[in-house]
């Protein structure tokens, strides 16, 4: 399952007889990589060329961020790759530069340090206002970036090694005056790509694009402790023309968390996260959900195609989670096609999820949740089909539920689905729905061929192509 993106790295080795010092003919050898990228770069240089030493315990620091700080000199001038050799590189938090590309060979590792000191602390994010383990700021994540353009993050099935249980014992021992580290984090930026690249026991969230946009996350391949605490793997968060595809996850939280901020100071911020793709992601998370939208979602979610979604011993297949003085809205999510296998709930939604940034938020800020669309849906030793909680006197509208399979467990929940506060519709949905979502009339004439709705619309972001690029290692 790891090497989703087979073949789109390619591993060519050439021998040149080249003439030495002393005229005598002798053989050197190259590696090329081949590769695809939303920008191929014009200069190259290793980590070795500035010191890095991969022994897996020499801490590199300083060498990953003077590397990045001289390529950046070339970013008028077709940009650079830093390219990471097979070894075990310790390192602390670095920064990227804009025009630029990390590549992790196939036998190389980022190994996080697990030293407090090796991570700056951040402020809390604005559409926050705190930050998620503590009142205070935030370890700067392990890979970081902010205001920049043009920034691709990959190898072929390289790896970063969060090394999180140092942080997990410090976390669940309440010693962290600060929210752990993510190990990819890119703010305030435009056009990312981080593909191809294994991602193994992050302190917290695996990989963060936050305000920002022309995003492409594929064939990653992410792996944490199934009770790893906070593992989310993929969290878009109020990014705008997002695409996730091909990825593996094995996470600790949900697999992909949909967010835009945290009750009032997301409300103030006011971006949200829209123009969505998530297609072929595989996910098992037995405390959690394959996609989750929110529950921090105050400053907005709409717009979210997900297709060719499959989980298995997952706690539920999409999950939408908010609450009263969240505000905003969740709306226009089409799901469409989740082979599920060993689930707790395939449908869920909470209208009372009960975490706040403080007591400060608007008790009369109420979230808008409309326009919800599941179809084809096939699932398989399930415990309970439905869990449909809305908010009383905010309910959930506009959901649409057709073609659905659902076998049952052997010991399944008596009540098969449990609703309240909900409106909508159903077609073809077996075990048949509950009476909330036996609408009639106009809402039921929405349905597309007896089916619910999914756009044929082409999103920006699914008309990037990605180019062939190639890199050359003596």
């Amino acid at each position: 399952m790891k090497n989703i993106l087979s073949g789109i790295v390619t591993i060519i080795t050439l021998s040149i007889l080249t003439t030495n010092a002393q005229g005598r003919k002798v053989s050197q050898s190259y590696e090329t990589f081949e590769y695809t990228a939303i920008t191929c770069r014009s200069h190259s240089a290793s980590i070795t060329d500035f010191g890095g030493v991969g022994d897996g315990k020499t801490l590199n620091t300083k060498a990953f961020q003077s590397a990045v700080d001289h390529l950046s000199q070339y970013s008028s001038d077709g940009g650079a790759q830093l390219f990471v050799p097979a070894g075990k590189w310790l390192t602390g938090s670095f920064s990227l530069t804009s025009h630029f590309t990390l590549f992790l060979h196939k036998d190389a590792t980022l190994l996080a340090a697990q030293d407090l000191e090796e991570y700056p602390i951040l402020k809390a994010l604005p559409s926050y206002g705190r930050g998620r383990d503590a009142a205070g700021g935030r370890f700067a994540s392990l890979v970081f970036g902010t205001n920049l353009t043009d920034v691709i993050i990959t190898g072929n099935n390289g790896t970063i090694d969060g090394q999180g249980s140092f942080w997990w014992q410090k976390f669940h021992g309440g010693k962290l005056k600060y929210t752990r580290p993510y190990l990819i984090e890119l703010m305030f930026s435009d056009t990312i790509q981080i593909s191809n690249i294994t991602l193994v026991d992050s302190p917290s969230w695996n990989i963060h694009p936050v305000y920002s946009s022309n995003i492409i996350v594929k064939g990653v391949t992410i792996i944490a402790p199934v009770k790893s605490p906070n593992t989310d793997g993929i969290n878009p968060d109020s990014c705008t023309n997002t695409r996730i595809e091909d990825c593996y996850i094995i996470s600790g939280d949900d697999c992909i968390a949909v967010k835009s901020g945290w009750d009032e100071y997301g409300i103030s911020f006011a971006m949200p996260t829209k123009h969505l793709i998530i297609r072929r992601l595989t996910c098992i998370s037995p405390y959690s959900a394959a996609i989750a939208l929110g529950s921090e979602m105050s400053g907005g979610i709409e717009d979210v195609r997900a297709e060719d979604i499959t989980a298995y011993q997952t706690e539920s297949g999409v999950r939408i989670k908010t609450a009263v003085g969240r505000g905003a809205f969740v709306r226009n999510i089409y799901v469409k096609g989740m082979s599920l296998h060993t689930m707790k709930w395939v449908f869920w939604m909470t209208g009372n999820y009960k975490a706040h940034a403080d007591s400060h938020y608007d008790p009369h800020a109420l979230p808008e949740i409309t326009g919800i669309n599941y179809r084809d849906v096939v699932a398989e030793n399930v415990s309970m089909v439905g869990r449909l909680e809305g908010i009383s006197g905010d309910p959930f509208k506009g959901i649409c539920i057709s073609n659905v399979t659902v076998g049952m467990a052997v010991k399944h929940k008596k009540v098969m689905w449990m609703c309240s506060d909900v409106e909508g519709v159903s077609s073809g949905v077996d075990p048949k729905p509950c009476d909330l979502l036996d609408g009639e009339g106009s809402e039921k004439n929405k349905m597309d061929g007896g089916g619910c709705e999914f756009p044929s619309d082409v999103l920006e972001i699914d008309n990037v192509v990605l180019k062939s690029c190639s890199y050359q290692m003596s």
